[in-house]
């Protein structure tokens, strides 16, 4: 009477229809435990794109719609980017803006109908690299061709006006 594969039997688990909610597999949950509250949904809100630069996105905005030559370009608003577009409104680098419903819509400019009033626009000071100017060493676009967007202590201005100000600050952009 020896022992043989036929004779042993493996031990399987046997499912119980009596387990309770905490034994079941994660799928076979149909409720949470009785005594608990369910919360309500939370209202649902608009979510825009996560920006770590808003400054930057704004300029790379202004900057695509230029070369793609659209009318308008819509971006959220803010402080800074309403006296970034006072300041490209003033030296004439664009047409206007408008700020409504917290959007900025930027009014593009084109010479002729053809050529944009801007031909270029650069970042410099960033979040990972700040970049500060003495009211000594105030940086020159294009050899004054261009201007300098700076943010002073008394406010955004461009390159000239800090220097006329004596007043040294972040450079923010350039613009030509």
């Amino acid at each position: 009477m020896g022992m043989g594969m036929d004779d042993v039997t493996t031990a399987r688990p046997v499912k119980d229809p009596s387990t309770t909610v905490a034994e079941a597999p994660r799928g076979d949950r149909a409720a949470a435990p009785a005594g608990r509250l369910k919360a309500p949904p939370k209202p649902k809100r608009r979510r825009g794109i996560n920006v770590s630069d808003p400054v930057a996105d704004m300029l790379t905005r202004i900057r695509n719609g230029v070369g793609a030559r659209h009318e308008t370009v819509t971006m959220p608003s803010s402080r800074m980017k309403v006296e970034i577009a006072k300041i490209l409104k003033t030296q004439g680098f664009i047409g206007g803006f408008d700020q409504a419903n917290g959007e900025l819509a930027v009014k593009m400019k084109y010479i002729g109908g053809k050529v944009p009033a801007m031909s270029g626009i650069r970042r410099i000071s960033k979040p990972g690299l700040r970049v500060y100017a003495r009211k000594t060493e105030m940086p020159r676009v294009l050899g004054g061709l261009g201007i300098v967007i700076v943010s002073t202590s008394s406010g955004l201005m461009t390159g000239r006006d800090a220097e006329k100000k004596g007043l040294g600050g972040e450079v923010l952009a350039y613009v030509w």
